[in-house]
This record gives C-alpha cells, structure tokens and sequence, in this order.
C-alpha cells in the first residue's frame, strides 16, 4: 500500500520523456529566463568565494583565531563561526519539535476547524516581518530570560526560542502541504482498513513524508543560519564562543550587518567576505547533502521494488 507514494518521481520522468518524444519545445521566454537566472547565481557564487579567497590573502592569518579586537590587529571570526553553528542547530532542534507537533495536530490529533485556525495563523506568520519578532520580543522575551537566568536577558538562548518560532512556520507548511497530499492518496486504503485519521497520519502519511521531514529541516537550517535581524537585536552581540544558554554571542550574520555599517576597508572589511563565503559553502553543502541522500534513497527504493 505504500508503493503509490513511491511513485511520484517515477511519474515526472515518465512526463518529461513523453514531453521529449512529443517534439514539444520549451518556450523562448522560459528558456531565457532559466539561462539568465542561473547565469546570475554562477555569477554571484564565483564573486563571493573569489571575494573569500582575497579576503584570506589579505586578511592574514588572525581571522582564524579566536580574538577579534580591531584596535590592536586581532580579526579572529571563529567564535563567530562557532556562534552561529550553536544557533542554527539548538533552533532547528527546538523548532522541528515544535514543527512536528504542529503538522500532528494539523493532520492526526486536532479538530478540523482548530487545524484550519491553525494554518492560517501558519500563513500568516511567513508574511510578518523579521524585525516585528525582533522589536517585540525586546521588551517581551529579554525581560523574561533576565529575571530567570540574569544577565541581560540578550543572549544565546532567547535568539534560540525566537528563532525557533520564526522557522517553525516554514517548516510546518512545507510538511504540511506533502502529509496532505499523502492523506488524499491513502484515504481509501485507510478507510479499507479501519483507520482513523490519527492512525492514518502516524502509521502511513508520516512514514511516507520522510524526504520531506529532511527537506523542512534544511529549510529551516539554511533560514536560521542567514537570519541577520533576530541575532543581531536579541544575541548580546558579544565576540566570545558560546557556552551558557545565557551567554551573549554575535553571528557571522550580525558579524557581517554590524561591521559593514560602520568601516569600510582594512582587515575587518576583509572578514565580511569571509564570513559570507563561509555561510555560502555551509547552504551549498547541506543542499548537496539533501539532493544526495534523496537520490540515495530512490536508488535504494527502485531496487527493492526490482
């Protein structure tokens, strides 16, 4: 019964070969379009790493140190590096939680009119600004993290809890759409077989949705490792390596937004373009890491089925 889920890949080469027989040519509009989008992608990939490239020739050795103090020389972005590492993975964790709990209720455990609800604030959610979550949980969140763990209140963990929340809508969606799409396609073998719609979601759509699953967990990493706003105004904007949830850490992103606004030239300058090469490679090698385990796994499926 889960064949037909299996299939739909199979069924996109089966269009496009018939489409290829049929003579059928691809429109000059969209043709040129596609050749001009991807001729600006290869564009801006070589200017970014060739700019990295530079920025290590000319930035010396101490921008893989561990200090960063302009003033007497030191550039070094690996707490800033290891900063955004801590970030990116405690908010895809805490928000894929939150995520999976969010598409169970959806789909499995909610009411139909509360999963409605509770899409559309999903929907809603994806079209507010960055900087509203920001300004609100500045006088929200901060106080709440100062008053329980001291400090500030700007610090590792509350970039944490909000950032989780601002993923958690895309991820949600992106699950949702395929664990739909799955229930419609296994409604009349779970109805055949006595399941509810609870039982349907765990024991079929769930399993079913897995390269999906994976999928929203990259969005999600590649969504909080380029966030700029969120750690910028709720991090502490510190120079150190994270090791407290109520520590205060700057990210590359924070790095790069903060030290472009106020110099241009030198060592510093140079590090920008570091850090934007070293965030390019990491959303590069998790999109090849996906594209690769996916294909691994149809391969492995197309030969359990021969």
């Amino acid at each position: 019964m889960f064949r037909s889920f299996r299939t739909t890949a199979h069924l996109h080469a089966t269009l496009d070969n018939k489409t290829r027989s049929a003579g059928l040519k691809t429109p000059a509009l969209i043709g040129f379009s596609a050749v001009y989008v991807s001729s600006l992608l290869v564009l801006l990939f070589v200017f970014i790493i060739s700019c990295a490239i530079d920025g290590v020739i000319h930035g010396g050795s101490t921008l893989f140190t561990s200090i960063w103090r302009p003033e007497d020389g030191h550039f070094g972005i690996l707490p800033m590096l290891s900063a955004t590492t801590a970030l990116s993975v405690s908010s895809l964790l805490l928000g894929w939680c939150i995520t999976l709990g969010v598409v169970s209720f959806i789909h499995g455990f909610g009411s139909r009119r509360a999963a409605a609800c509770l899409h559309s604030l999903l929907r809603t959610m994806t079209a507010m600004p960055t900087v509203v979550y920001g300004f609100a949980s500045v006088f929200l969140l901060a106080p709440v993290i100062r008053d329980a763990l001291g400090g500030t209140g700007f610090s590792w963990l509350s970039a944490t809890l909000l950032l989780a929340l601002l993923i958690t809508p895309t991820m949600s969606l992106t699950i949702s759409g395929a664990v739909e799409q799955l229930m419609k396609e296994s409604s009349v073998t779970a109805e055949a077989l006595g399941f509810s719609r609870a039982e349907q979601f765990v024991y079929i759509a769930l399993p079913a949705a897995k390269k999906w699953l994976f999928s929203a967990a990259l969005l999600g990493f590649g969504r909080a490792c380029g966030d700029t706003m969120i750690p910028t105004m709720l991090a502490g904007n510190a120079v150190q390596h994270p090791c407290l949830p109520s520590d205060a850490i700057r990210t590359l992103t924070a790095h790069i937004g903060l030290v472009m606004s106020s110099d241009v030239g030198g060592t510093a300058y140079y590090s920008l373009f570091v850090s934007g090469g070293i965030l390019l490679i990491v959303c590069v090698a998790a999109n090849l890491l996906f594209r690769f385990s996916v294909k691994a796994k149809m391969k492995k499926t197309d030969e359990m089925e021969i």
